[in-house]
């Protein structure tokens, strides 16, 4: 693939009996996500473009192009949908799109190495990272926060992490 992929949201289910989808948004705002349209999934084999059409609770509901039954909302169910990173705006300085953080390096305030970063996670509260130790498949959940995360290095490829005593 010439261009990285962002997942933007996915499909959680049908939404009535004309082939509507119930649409999870990962955008900040989750509306915006009609804003990055067409969609297509990772492998590229689907494309769609959409139309919300409503809001439900945890999400939105949307018609899918070319999708106009149930059945077909249904078969949907789970589908990732994913934009060119180019198509996603740029962000301040202090902001970052989870994709990028992602394989950075964890330097403690010392300079000691700590992880890598597995996965970015957010359960409703605030975001954490999920941080690999080295030489072992433990990780680590580190709350991304000013406190813990006071620098984060685009340019060197690092963050440096202040982690609350006793969590490494």
């Amino acid at each position: 693939m010439s261009q990285e992929l962002i997942c933007v949201g996915a499909i959680v289910g049908a939404f009535g009996v004309k082939g509507e989808v119930r649409l999870k948004s990962y955008t900040a705002n989750p509306t915006d996500i009609a804003n990055y349209a067409p969609f297509q999934t990772l492998d590229g084999t689907k494309q769609f473009d959409i139309v919300l059409t409503g809001q439900v609770k945890k999400g939105l509901t949307a018609r899918m192009s070319g999708i106009v039954t149930k059945e077909e909302a249904d078969d949907l169910k789970g589908t990732e949908l994913y934009v060119p990173k180019s198509r996603l705006p740029q962000l301040p300085d202090d902001e970052y799109y989870y994709s990028d953080l992602v394989g950075l390096r964890v330097l403690d305030t010392g300079g000691a190495v700590l992880g890598t970063v597995r996965s970015v996670q957010n359960h409703g509260a605030s975001d954490l990272l999920e941080i690999a130790l080295p030489d072992t498949s433990t990780t680590v959940l580190l709350p991304f926060t000013k406190q813990c995360v006071p620098t984060v290095d685009m340019t060197q490829m690092v963050i440096i992490a202040d982690p609350p005593e006793g969590i490494f």
